[in-house]
């Protein structure tokens, strides 16, 4: 398996009138892979009119060539974003997540002590957005979704959060085989440890606390490790980056860190 190390096959050129630079983990003539930082989007959208920066301009003006996105990534959720450098490579790269054949690991801070390992089997319902999801299918059933999990740490504060005179959290890596919209989201509310920073399917007590406690106001999950066929040499591609700083903050405070990947 080929771990390409941040920034070897990537001189960088800097950005057009976006002022920061995304951390490049693998760039050939085929593919570019980034580590996408919390809060950004991956291209423009009706859900945030206001927003002015985008990933995929971002790595276009980064590398002086055109991107063509390949699978989504939400606005909160940082970590491993693969862009093609041509539409045939596009193509191939999503049929290769569309078939499920993309291995993706991500780590996420939950509420609660999650069970040591867990397989969620729990089919989503389509969540339509009123501003981009006009004209999808009102009617459209609960799609397959399934995301595998382990416990990797727990913490209890003695801190009253709720109703109890203790709070517990938990440090969880993701294995989502399916890939529907917020899934790792759900799943993880689905079972009752919804993930701290959730604005949508979290719990806003928790999410404050963060805030105010470890001045941490994003999401804390990451797609950490994303593994996949090259789609022209066919070796095993993969890319691994840091949760990120704010995300890391957090696993310092909670004695953690040794289980996070390294900047």
């Amino acid at each position: 398996m080929h771990k390409p190390r941040a920034g070897i096959l990537a001189p960088l050129k800097q950005p057009v009138g976006y002022g920061y630079m995304l951390d490049v983990l693998y760039r050939d003539e085929y593919l570019v892979a980034v580590n996408k930082p919390s809060g950004l989007l991956v291209h423009r959208s009706a859900i945030d009119r206001s927003e002015t920066r985008f990933a995929l301009q971002l790595v276009r003006d980064q590398i002086g060539q055109r991107v063509y996105p390949v699978h989504r990534l939400d606005k909160p959720t940082s970590g491993v974003l693969v862009f093609a450098l041509s539409p045939d490579i596009a193509r191939v790269l999503s049929e290769q997540f569309a078939a499920q054949q993309v291995h993706k690991r991500y780590l996420a801070v939950v509420r609660g002590w999650a069970p040591e390992s867990g397989f969620i089997d729990h089919a989503l319902s389509e969540e339509l957005d009123k501003m981009t999801d006009r004209r999808a299918r009102q009617d459209k059933a609960p799609q397959a979704a399934e995301t595998r999990f382990r416990r990797l740490a727990t913490v209890e504060l003695p801190v009253c959060v709720e109703r109890y005179p203790q709070t517990r959290y938990s440090l969880v890596e993701c294995f989502p085989k399916t890939g529907r919209k917020h899934q790792i989201r759900r799943h993880m509310k689905h079972i009752a440890h919804p993930i701290i920073g959730d604005a949508k399917h979290g719990k806003g007590v928790h999410n404050r606390f963060f805030q105010s406690e470890y001045n941490c106001h994003r999401l804390l999950l990451a797609c950490v490790e994303m593994a996949f066929q090259h789609p022209v040499s066919k070796t095993d591609l993969q890319l691994q980056t840091s949760p990120g700083k704010d995300f890391e903050l957090v696993c310092d405070r909670f004695g953690w860190r040794e289980l996070t990947p390294e900047p």
